[in-house]
């Protein structure tokens, strides 16, 4: 039975679902961190090896990782105090605004503060406050940083792809979401099929439709959910791919010419199969065998 594909924890208490979201807010702060951080670290480790290959000296020298320099205010260097790191909070109190200079801080920080709070809180409330519940956090706060590096960069950093391909394989050892053999047969499934369509594509057009990061995001997604849930994590990242690029077209008035990266359409299928998977897979396996 589709809805017995996931074994997990008794729902939590409305108290361990508040810890949660509060643990998301601060966890919320660190991903930006990882979001803007992570592309520059991967572009000055580039440089240097380029530089070094050359000999040439290298253009990058200090210190710069997710801990070091601490955070500050691009236009001013004005470093940021804690209490002005507050998860939300501290933004709407600074109007969304640098207390030394006036510039405005983008509202994107708080969203994904308060983004990833809300998701905290779902997870521990349908999962539990035991080990499949942190183990889904850990599926969450991944995918949330690789929308959002993808969004900007069109890059999804191995150092992120990886992790969640094989802490899906680890949390499926005891079949903790679906035996090991289908979470392993999902990682190859995923990663094969993404990696056909990029072939197939750039033959019949010469292009390249997607990055080899998206291969490994959805092995990483099957490696989770296994190969049976493969099918609809393509069919929601299709729908949620036309729905944002008609409202983007709509609204935003971007063109056809600028389409947004396949990560972010991966991801949020990935975070709607975990939590409503089995009922979306019942419902178009009992929508196909009624037609």
């Amino acid at each position: 039975m589709l809805q017995d594909l996931f074994l997990f924890s008794p729902p939590a208490t409305v108290p361990a679902a508040v810890i949660a979201a509060i643990f998301g807010l601060l966890v919320g702060s660190f991903l930006n961190v990882v979001i803007y951080r992570m592309p520059k670290m991967m572009q000055r480790e580039s440089d240097n090896y380029v530089a070094s290959e050359s000999g040439l000296p290298l253009p990058h020298t200090d210190r710069f990782n997710l801990m070091v320099p601490r955070s500050n205010c691009t236009h001013c260097g004005h470093q940021i105090r804690a209490i002005e790191n507050i998860p939300v909070f501290s933004w709407l109190v600074l109007r969304g605004k640098c207390s030394s200079c006036g510039t405005p801080i983008s509202a994107r920080y708080p969203i994904i503060e308060a983004l990833t709070a809300a998701l905290s809180a779902a997870l521990v409330w349908q999962f539990g406050s035991g080990w499949t519940g942190l183990a889904t956090l850990l599926f969450a706060y991944l995918l949330i940083a690789m929308t959002f590096i993808d969004y900007d960069t069109k890059l999804l950093p191995d150092d992120l792809t990886y992790p969640l391909l094989w802490a899906g394989l680890l949390v499926n050892l005891n079949g903790t979401f679906v035996p090991l053999a289908d979470a392993v047969i999902g990682a190859a499934a995923g990663y094969l099929v993404l990696w056909a369509v990029y072939w197939l594509f750039k033959l019949l057009t010469g292009k390249e439709g997607m990055g080899y990061g998206d291969f490994k995001l959805l092995a990483a997604l099957g490696a989770w959910l296994g190969w049976m849930m493969l099918p609809t994590i393509i069919l929601l990242s299709s729908l949620v791919g036309a729905v944002v690029g008609i409202c983007l077209i709509v609204f935003a008035k971007r063109g056809r010419d600028n389409p947004i990266p396949f990560g972010p359409y991966l991801a949020t299928a990935g975070l709607i199969a975990l939590l409503f998977g089995p009922e979306i897979s019942a419902f178009t396996s009992g929508f196909l065998g009624g037609a």
